[in-house]
């Protein structure tokens, strides 16, 4: 059977950590030529993934327009065309909102929201001219925005990383009713009690947490960044021609089984 991603370019943002890292190490192994993006640049530099497809490596910052350009330049020069484009969550600050500082929150949406924003505006006008130019407008490209299951739960210790996910599935519905007149579809997937770093960190902090999380967890264990990733990956490929706009949660059931309870990511 042929790797379904062979030949095909997808940049990831948020690649040298948790679910963006594995989602290029997936991507790579199935044939995938992969732009792996991150603001740590050290990091950054250590993930290889090892397969059929190339890779090349890029460090910005994206909450700002000449980061994403610069980036979608250097994803054009490496590989020619972009498919589609995975972006994840890089920030997570613990606090609840009453203590949360404004630019403590300001860092947060840049980092999270703002990039993925940028980034997604301007990669589909290159999806959209380029397919225009090639005459195949109705599969221009794919886009898929990781947030969190706090996004969809109050997670009040988490809040600014609940409100940049929350802030990103609506981004996500906005720009697959956009955008898929032109052939792009665009969809979310919102990990909850995924093993992260984010995940180990608060677990540290709180050794409590994983065991609660299990508890509350109808699979009875915690999610692998792959896991996460394994759904990215298929809702920018043809098998999910016909999804736009949805987000998939990936939370081992929690969410149906304890829908108020508080989130973590």
């Amino acid at each position: 059977m042929p790797e379904p991603f062979l030949g095909r370019t997808v940049i990831v943002t948020g690649a040298a950590r948790g679910v963006g890292r594995a989602a290029a190490e997936l991507l790579v192994q199935n044939g995938a030529n992969v732009m792996l993006a991150d603001r740590d640049e050290a990091k950054l530099k250590e993930v290889r993934p090892e397969g059929k497809g190339e890779t090349a490596h890029f460090s910005c910052d994206l909450s700002q327009k000449f980061g994403v350009n610069n980036l979608l330049a250097a994803a054009t020069d490496a590989f020619e065309r972009i498919h589609a484009v995975i972006t994840t969550p890089t920030d997570f600050e613990r606090g609840d909102p009453m203590t949360l500082t404004v630019d403590a929150l300001d860092r947060v949406l840049a980092a999270n929201l703002r990039s993925a924003f940028l980034l997604s505006q301007a990669a589909a006008a290159k999806m959209i001219a380029r397919a225009e130019a090639d005459g195949t407008e109705g599969e221009a490209g794919a886009i898929v925005h990781v947030s969190a299951l706090s996004g969809q739960l109050s997670a009040p210790d988490i809040a600014a990383h609940a409100i940049s996910c929350a802030a990103l599935d609506q981004l996500t519905r906005t720009l697959a009713a956009t955008l898929a007149p032109k052939g792009i579809r665009v969809n979310g997937v919102a990990p909850g009690g995924v093993m992260t770093d984010a995940l180990k960190t608060s677990i540290g902090e709180e050794p409590q947490l994983q065991p609660a999380l299990i508890a509350r967890t109808p699979l009875g264990r915690l999610g692998e960044a792959s896991e996460a990733a394994e759904a990215a990956l298929f809702l920018i490929s043809s098998r999910a021609s016909f999804i736009t706009g949805q987000i998939m949660t990936v939370d081992g059931g929690r969410s149906v089984l304890d829908p108020l309870a508080a989130a973590n990511v």
